[in-house]
């Protein structure tokens, strides 16, 4: 698997049955396909989709790209048993903590657990659309990433960037390792054994524990 394959593999074992998730635009809209056959969860779409489906091709009967899209843009789908709602009332489920897990990507993390994933000021402006939101309604909040960019760390001491939320992320997972956010910084319980700690640690500006008992991300 490549970098974002792995990512999206391990991002799916911290969903389970019945776990009600949005998912973020980019990597963590690959989650689905690695879920196990026996975990069924719901994915909220804050754009006003509860139970939405995959992404449909131009063959499908119901193929709808300029009505039903998901939070980026992408001709998403509905499925049986699923709902169209409100902006207000899809924010509702958000804010009042009926969403159980929030997966997104990220451009910076700190140790801390904040969060900065919407603009890069001057050069690119994704937008925050409902991660703010999700980043303090949902229950946990998941950053799902590649470990660098251009070979920069994205694991920070503190965030550069104009935040999203603050001590907010639960748990940062890349194609490095898994590092869960705790009171006293971050620490790597997982690690792909394609790499070394020290390796990690090298592409990680914050400080980083070590597990007691480090386990492998890779496998089952």
């Amino acid at each position: 698997m490549n970098a974002k394959e792995v990512i999206a593999a391990r991002a799916a074992k911290e969903l389970k049955n019945g776990d009600i998730v949005n998912l973020g635009i980019g990597l963590p809209t690959m989650i689905p396909a690695f879920l196990p056959k026996d975990i069924e969860v719901t994915i909220h779409a804050e754009l006003g989709i509860v139970g939405a489906g995959g992404r449909p091709g131009e063959e499908d009967g119901h193929y709808a790209p300029y009505h039903v899209t998901d939070a980026g843009g992408a001709p998403s789908s509905v499925l049986t048993g699923g709902a169209f709602t409100d902006s207000a009332t899809n924010f509702a489920l958000i804010r009042g903590g009926h969403v159980d897990a929030c997966i997104l990507g990220a451009l910076e993390v700190d140790e801390e657990g904040s969060l900065a994933n919407w603009i890069i000021p001057g050069k690119k402006m994704p937008g925050m659309g409902g991660a703010m939101d999700l980043c303090v309604g949902a229950k946990q909040c998941i950053v799902a990433m590649e470990h660098t960019a251009k070979g920069k760390p994205k694991i920070l001491k503190k965030c550069t960037l104009p935040y999203t939320a603050v001590n907010c992320v639960t748990t940062i997972i890349t194609e490095m390792g898994v590092m869960k956010v705790t009171d006293r910084g971050l620490l790597l319980t997982e690690i792909n054994p394609e790499y070394t700690v020290d390796e990690v640690r090298a592409a990680t500006e914050a400080p980083l524990s070590v597990a007691d008992s480090l386990q492998t991300m890779l496998g089952t």
